[in-house]
């Protein structure tokens, strides 16, 4: 284990956010509509192309249904019987001292109940009853989690706003902002603040993730400021990233595992890495450097390095450049199928520490580990 207090010494630019690895050169595939893939195109500035089983060399960056065309988040996109959407925020502060995750979900993905329901039910089972807010808050004082699944009476949602119980998430047009009031997880505390995330721009950046075009993933604006104010604690700002992933069926069904990374430059430009592995044996990497004025283009994939199993045995690896190998700076999350920390590399010559998680999706699909998920992640009627 590793010391999560003070997870990481301030860097040049911030550097450190979440990120998510994946194979040398994907294909960048993007649905035409929800549902719908494209038909492949020229990828601007050279795209990624395929690995594994993947043969397209990209295709038309377009707009996904988490998102409108100017790239700002969309709240009400239609989500298949047993497939999800999240929007997903992070934030590390300025002084290094605190750090926030957030995702929003319609059909949770990691929730034992939505899987049960899905199993019995099938194509008749209503992502929307199957809704949370999830907030993991981190600092020297503790690390504070909220996850209560609600159903559907408690979920309202439109274009602009998506509110679960007592929270809501909501884009004004000019910043996207999150009143967040929940209940601690294993601990009943009270878990109430606000956060506003302002982008310095958005990306129309989006790649298929699995050889079906089942699931996509796109950052919305991976530069972004944020301001967090939590109360009974800290008030602070910092470097924050915003995304989105979508997909018509369980998570755990085409993949095996993935790790995924940010890290932010000294420039101001925010390295994501994509690393998925498929239970076919397939592959895809997407390496993606995002500028502050919303444009992105591929870079050369850095060699991949092994990091220290988790205690719970997850694997976990990452992409770094140089001799200098990476390392673990802090641990976040650690449970048994799924790990967030804070590592230490080198990309494009520049040592940062950035967001990184893995994940383990067969053990995420074991009756073991559903059984042990309700102790972190309550589910309440409304």
């Amino acid at each position: 284990m590793h010391d999560t207090m003070g997870f990481r010494e301030r860097l040049p630019g911030d550097g450190g956010e979440p990120v998510r690895t994946g194979d040398a050169r994907v294909a960048v595939i993007l649905p035409a509509r929800f549902g719908e893939v494209a038909h492949p195109g020229t990828v601007p500035r050279g795209g990624q192309c395929a690995s594994g089983a993947w043969s397209a060399d990209g295709d038309d960056v377009r707009t996904s249904g988490s998102r409108n065309r100017d790239g700002s988040p969309r709240f009400d996109q239609p989500v298949a019987p047993g497939g999800y959407c999240w929007w997903y925020i992070d934030a590390i502060s300025d002084d290094g001292r605190h750090a926030l995750t957030v995702i929003a979900f319609v059909g949770s993905v990691f929730s034992p109940y939505y899987a049960r329901a899905f199993e019995r039910l099938g194509s008749s089972v209503q992502p929307e009853n199957h809704v949370c807010i999830n907030v993991a808050l981190y600092g020297k004082a503790g690390h504070r989690w909220a996850m209560t699944e609600r159903g559907q009476s408690a979920l309202s949602r439109g274009a602009n706003e998506f509110s679960v119980g007592p929270s809501t998430l909501m884009w004004n047009g000019r910043w996207l902002e999150l009143n967040f009031d929940e209940r601690g997880c294993p601990w009943p505390e009270r878990i109430r603040g606000r956060l506003r995330l302002h982008p310095s721009a958005f990306t129309s950046f989006n790649a298929v993730l699995d050889e079906a075009g089942l699931h996509r993933w796109g950052p919305l604006a991976p530069c972004a400021r944020v301001e967090v104010e939590v109360d009974g604690g800290p008030r602070w700002s910092g470097h924050g990233y915003l995304d989105s992933n979508a997909g018509d069926e369980p998570i755990h069904r085409p993949f095996e595992r993935w790790d995924w990374s940010r890290s932010t430059l000294a420039d101001g430009k925010t390295a994501v890495i994509y690393d998925v592995e498929c239970k076919s044996g397939a592959q895809r990497l997407v390496t993606q450097l995002f500028h502050p004025d919303g444009g992105s283009e591929a870079f050369d994939a850095p060699p991949r390095h092994d990091l220290p199993r988790t205690a719970w045995g997850i694997r976990r690896t990452t992409r770094s450049e140089g001799a200098r190998q990476p390392s673990v700076h802090a641990v976040f999350e650690n449970t048994p199928f799924y790990v967030r920390d804070a590592v230490r590399s080198t990309l494009l010559g520049q040592t940062t520490v950035g967001v990184h998680e893995s994940l383990d999706a067969r053990r995420l699909a074991s009756p073991v580990v559903r059984m042990m998920l309700p102790f972190r992640m309550p589910r309440r009627a409304s």
